[in-house]
């Protein structure tokens, strides 16, 4: 019995002696840090161990999730590929503190011409058959047969008869401008209406010509067609003046007032900037948006512009206080604020928050973050951030 009793002491020991050394090994695997994974995707994803994401489906990927190194690697290949460039900063520059409007060419209303039947008829030859074609002023539109006319055109030449056979007599002069009266009204010129009273020859035929150069618009009628008076035939657009019409928001509206002057460019002729006067800042909003539009109008002398034509309208502020400036694209926005990305070594890059100040389309100013002398990535920032998410799955800032 006594044999018995100390075996099971002994075995005891060693039993208690492998439950020590058993904790002591769980306590060093706790003390390892558990690996982290990520979607590449949507780094909000994290999961302590592998699989797949739920929200795409994409393989997660490991990352040292208490790591607090924040540089990105990037090798001199890599670096070449992404276009990443970088920009030691200076002294502290000035940016104009400037609005960019996008708007676009559109007809003047004022410039537009519309042509219709001065009297009923038959169109016997229409000189043009399609829209877009090119009108001098002075140029034949079209011609008409109208047996109205030929009466009317009678009815002239009768009162001029009757003119000189009671020469001085007023009534029959007031006859004479009443009958030639009509015949301007019904599209004859004063010229024609002189040949007319000369010759003695009726005609039922009448030519209309373009009272002022522009491009045919619309086209209502065709060759042969029977019009009534005032029938719509045709519309001509003028093109030596054209409106600029920009969508502005409200807060920016309050910065322009009617006459002023504001400098225009049309995309593709960026070297052939135009200076425009405010003429109208419409009082409401767009339907179903929340902007409202400005109009002015610009000489078009030459015709290389055409209505649609997308322009940038330009709307100086005054200028900001002096700072550190970068291109516009250096700086990278979002929920979490803003920052840009330094160059740290040959191939080692790293986050740094930023506050901005003034900006226009080109550059901005750093208000704060940066000092003179940093190098910083101006190009190919975006990489750095997405290459920075991937490995790390959380945001440069934290």
């Amino acid at each position: 019995m006594s044999w018995v009793l100390l075996g099971c002491k002994g075995s005891g020991n060693e039993t208690e002696k492998g439950h020590e050394a058993h904790a002591k090994s769980g306590a060093k695997e706790a003390e390892k840090p558990s690996q982290t994974f990520t979607c590449p995707m949507h780094p909000q994803v994290v999961k302590h161990e592998m699989g797949t994401c739920p929200i795409c489906g994409m393989d997660l990927v490991p990352f040292e999730k208490n790591s607090n190194d924040k540089s990105v690697k990037v090798d001199a290949q890599r670096q070449l590929l992404a276009n990443i460039g970088t920009l030691k900063l200076g002294d502290a520059g000035q940016v104009n503190n400037q609005t960019v409007l996008n708007g676009k060419l559109v007809v003047d209303p004022q410039q537009s011409n519309y042509i219709s039947a001065r009297i009923a008829g038959r169109i016997e030859q229409l000189y043009m058959r399609e829209t877009g074609v090119t009108i001098a002023k002075g140029q034949a539109l079209f011609k008409l047969y109208s047996e109205q006319l030929a009466t009317l055109q009678q009815e002239y030449l009768m009162a001029l008869a009757q003119q000189q056979q009671f020469a001085g007599d007023k009534l029959e002069q007031q006859l004479v401008a009443s009958a030639k009266q009509k015949l301007l009204l019904y599209g004859q010129t004063e010229a024609q209406v002189q040949s007319l009273s000369k010759t003695k020859q009726k005609s039922p035929y009448v030519t209309v010509y373009a009272t002022q150069s522009g491009v045919v618009a619309e086209l209502s009628v065709t060759q042969g067609q029977y019009v009534s008076e005032g029938s719509p035939l045709m519309r001509l657009e003028g093109y030596h003046q054209l409106w600029v019409e920009a969508d502005l928001y409200p807060n920016e509206a309050k910065l322009i007032k009617s006459g002023q002057k504001l400098k225009v460019i049309v995309n593709g002729w960026e070297d052939q900037a135009q200076w425009m006067t405010v003429d109208f800042i419409n009082p409401s909003l767009q339907v179903g948006t929340q902007l409202t539009q400005m109009r002015g109008s610009i000489p078009n002398v030459k015709g290389q512009w055409q209505p649609g034509l997308q322009v940038k309208v330009l709307l100086d502020g005054e200028s900001s206080s002096k700072g550190l400036t970068l291109p516009i694209d250096a700086v990278i926005r979002d929920g979490k604020g803003e920052h840009v990305w330094i160059k740290t070594g040959k191939d080692s890059f790293e986050p740094k928050a930023v506050t901005t100040g003034a900006a226009n389309e080109n550059s901005v100013v750093i208000a704060s973050g940066l000092s003179a002398g940093e190098e910083v990535v101006v190009t190919g920032a975006y990489l750095l951030y997405s290459e920075y998410v991937l490995k790390r799955g959380k945001h440069p800032l934290g």
